[in-house]
């Protein structure tokens, strides 16, 4: 009886029903989309950050120590301490190796360039393919990290390969007349290196006044075998909480679960730990304007969708909540009138609830696949790429809804409490 009661309103009430079940839809499909991007973006946000260059820099410990005590930068002159080259790969077998998307070994020096004088002469690898001891391959170099490069038209990026070219900056290119396909000639304390001119790029900072080669001529140059000054590193990061800060300050502090729950956690700290485990006296630091900037960007966007989803509720809720109490006052005289013959107030109750829960679970289920779709459109559309769908929204978006129905149910219920039969059934 009881069912059949449901079905009868639903048919008679579909076109409230019909409405309540759109407004659900539209609330659902919003909040299944936001809460999927969310839960998928963190990763594509990082990648699209990633125009910013390098997020960590690894350098020799002594180097470290001069750049903070005073601001000298690593290189020739400044330290006669170096890293390996040969350490560089070893970058990937760290626990979150998988994070680590590009770097680049650079080994810096200076060369007289006829004409000019002692210029910024940069080795490094441009664009570096490897196969490593785990079986995974790897293309990595500069070129990735300096996307942003804007190349002379009639130039080119320099290869692997490329020992006998050079990519000059604008800044120095100008300066010393020097055009795509001119040969230069590079001095170092007696040695000579002449070397074709393959590209000239602009930076927009100090490397427009510097000359890149590929790291083996360099380091044949500086008489440096498989040496190297520093080593930048792009990685996807998580933005930092306080067990981040405080590992930060000292890994050595940090209880035995804290320190699982750090190491175990992509925080830029971490990540810097683990590189300097397998980099031979090397010290990984954060390059804090990149990190800070990607955790800050990440948390706004993630902050952003957190409160569509919640305003999207509260939206939903409230039109929930019109159309439920225009239901129910429009089969007053219906309703006063299972009042009269001794309905209690409960069954009523029940009987509007199970109406709007099945009535929201249609609209439920129709909206979320809805909002699959348009997580993907948001995917596409912004990050070139598909959202991965997260099945933990499945039981969030469940209890929200229950809660949005429950919630906008209570005026109408609270409507019904009030209902006198001997006024609804004589009009009043």
């Amino acid at each position: 009886m009881f069912w059949r009661m449901i079905a009868r309103t639903l048919v008679r009430q579909k076109g409230k029903m019909l409405m309540i079940a759109f407004t659900i839809v539209l609330g659902v499909s919003l909040s299944t989309a936001m809460m999927n991007v969310m839960l998928g973006v963190g990763d594509k946000v990082n990648r699209e950050l990633k125009v910013y260059g390098a997020n960590i820099n690894v350098r020799h410990k002594e180097a470290a120590l001069m750049n903070d005590l005073y601001g000298l930068s690593e290189g020739l002159g400044v330290t006669d301490k170096f890293l390996f080259e040969e350490d560089v790969l070893k970058l990937k077998s760290i626990f979150w190796g998988f994070n680590i998307v590009d770097f680049a070994p650079i080994l810096e020096g200076r060369a007289a360039l006829d004409g000019v004088g002692p210029v910024p002469l940069i080795g490094t690898w441009m664009a570096k393919h490897a196969d490593l001891n785990t079986g995974e391959a790897v293309d990595t170099g500069l070129r990735a990290l300096r996307n942003w490069w804007q190349i002379d038209l009639k130039g080119d990026w320099i290869g692997e390969k490329d020992d006998d070219y050079v990519m000059v900056g604008s800044l120095l290119a100008g300066r010393a007349n020097i055009k795509v396909g001119d040969k230069i000639s590079l001095f170092w304390h007696g040695r000579t290196r002449e070397v074709t001119v393959k590209g000239v790029f602009n930076d927009g900072g100090a490397a427009d006044e510097q000359i890149f080669g590929t790291l083996r001529m360099v380091q044949e140059m500086m008489m440096l075998p498989g040496k190297v000054s520093n080593i930048e590193v792009s990685a996807l990061t998580t933005p930092d909480n306080d067990l981040a800060r405080k590992a930060a300050q000292d890994p050595k502090s940090l209880s035995p679960e804290e320190y699982e729950t750090w190491y175990c956690t992509a925080y830029v700290s971490a990540i810097c730990h683990q590189i300097q485990e397998v980099v031979r006296d090397g010290v990984a630091k954060p390059v804090r304007q990149v990190a800070e900037s990607e955790g800050a960007i990440l948390n706004k966007t993630t902050l952003l969708m957190i409160l569509i989803t919640i305003l999207s509720s509260i939206g939903s809720a409230l039109a929930i909540s019109n159309l439920i109490t225009a239901s129910v006052i429009e089969r007053s005289q219906e309703l006063g009138l299972l009042k009269a013959l001794g309905a209690h107030n409960w069954q009523i109750s029940l009987l509007v609830l199970v109406e709007v829960m099945l009535t929201g679970l249609f609209g439920g289920v129709l909206g979320y696949f809805l909002g699959i779709g348009f997580a993907q459109v948001i995917g596409q559309t912004v990050f070139g790429s598909y959202i991965e769908i997260a099945q933990m929204v499945i039981p969030i978006l469940a209890v929200i809804l229950f809660f949005v129905t429950l919630f906008g149910s209570i005026p109408a219920i609270r409507y019904l409490m009030g209902l006198k039969p001997t006024e609804v059934l004589h009009g009043k």
